[in-house]
C-alpha cells in the first residue's frame, strides 16, 4: 500500500495530499494490483532575491536541498535585468522621477514595480523554453514574485496570454505581498491560489517582517506556515529540512497520482 502521506509530511495532511492518496488508492483497487506507480521527481523553477542571482541562490539553498535530489530537480535562473547590468526583478518606486528611491517592493504604501514587463516576458519564455515545472520557489523578492507567478496559472488546457503558466505548488522563503496596486490585482484570482503552497518565514527577519510573509500566506488556500528562529535567510534547520522534504514527498505523491 502507499505510504500514508501524512507520514510524508505530518503537517501537511490536508485535503491536497489526502486528495493524491486516494487517487493512488483508487487506482490499486481498479486494477486489483498492488504495484504502485513509479514515483515523480519533481522539477521547480527558483527565483532569487533582489540582489541575487541563480548563482547566489543556488548558494543560499544548498544546505535546504542536500539529500534531496531524488524528490527534486532545481532550475535556477537568473532576472533578465542581470543581462544589462542591473538588478532584480523589478524596481519599486512610489515616484517613478526619483531614481534613488528605488527598492525591492516590501510595503507599507502603494509603489510602482517598474521591470515586471520585461520580467514577465522572461519568465513565461523560461516556462517554455525550459518546463513544464512542477512548481516553483522563491526566495524574498523571488518569493514576492512567485506569488505573482501564481495569479498567472491557467486552467487545465485553457493557456490565454493572460494565463498562460502551467504549475502545480509553491514555496516561498521570507516573502512579502506586491505594494503594486495593478499586479495585487492577480490575488483577486481565487481559483489560481488553490494549490499547495509553503512558507518559509524567519522571526528574527529584518528585512521582510515576519507579518508581511503571513499576509502574503493568507493569500493563498491552504498554506503550510513554517517559522524558524532565523533571520532572512533560507533556513535548513533539522525542522525546516524536515518540513520541506516533507511537503516535497507530498507532492511527490499527487504528481504521480495525476492529481
Amino acid at each position: 500500500m502507499v505510504p500514508e502521506l501524512a507520514m510524508l509530511c505530518p503537517a501537511y495532511s490536508c485535503d491536497f495530499c489526502n486528495a493524491a492518496l486516494c487517487a493512488q488508492r483508487r487506482d490499486v483497487a481498479q486494477s486489483g494490483s498492488t504495484v504502485e506507480r513509479p514515483m515523480k521527481r519533481l522539477k521547480i523553477l527558483c527565483l532569487h532575491g533582489y540582489h541575487g542571482s541563480a548563482a547566489t541562490l543556488r548558494n543560499q539553498m544548498a544546505d535546504l536541498v542536500r539529500g534531496m535530489d531524488r524528490l527534486a530537480e532545481w532550475v535556477y535562473v537568473d532576472a533578465p535585468s542581470l543581462a544589462v547590468g542591473d538588478f532584480g526583478w523589478w524596481h519599486a518606486t512610489a515616484d517613478t522621477r526619483v531614481v534613488a528611491a528605488r527598492d525591492a517592493g516590501v510595503g507599507p504604501g502603494s509603489k510602482h514595480y517598474q521591470g515586471w514587463a520585461r520580467t514577465r516576458e522572461a519568465l513565461v519564455g523560461v516556462f517554455k523554453t525550459e518546463g513544464p515545472f512542477d512548481g516553483v520557489f522563491g526566495f524574498s523578492q523571488g518569493a514576492a514574485l512567485t506569488s505573482l507567478l501564481v495569479g498567472l496559472r491557467a486552467s487545465p488546457g485553457l493557456r490565454t496570454s493572460d494565463k498562460p503558466l502551467r504549475f502545480d505548488f509553491a514555496i516561498m522563503v521570507g516573502g512579502f505581498p506586491v505594494a503594486d496596486p495593478e499586479l495585487a490585482k492577480l490575488y483577486g484570482g481565487a481559483p489560481c491560489y488553490q494549490l499547495p503552497s509553503l512558507h518559509l518565514v524567519g522571526r528574527s527577519d529584518g528585512i521582510v517582517p515576519i507579518e508581511a510573509s503571513k499576509v502574503l500566506a493568507s493569500k493563498f488556500a491552504q498554506p503550510l506556515i513554517v517559522e524558524h528562529d532565523g533571520g532572512h535567510v533560507v533556513a535548513a534547520t533539522s525542522q525546516v529540512c524536515q518540513r520541506v522534504s516533507g511537503f516535497l514527498g507530498a507532492m511527490t505523491q499527487r504528481a504521480s497520482a495525476g492529481v
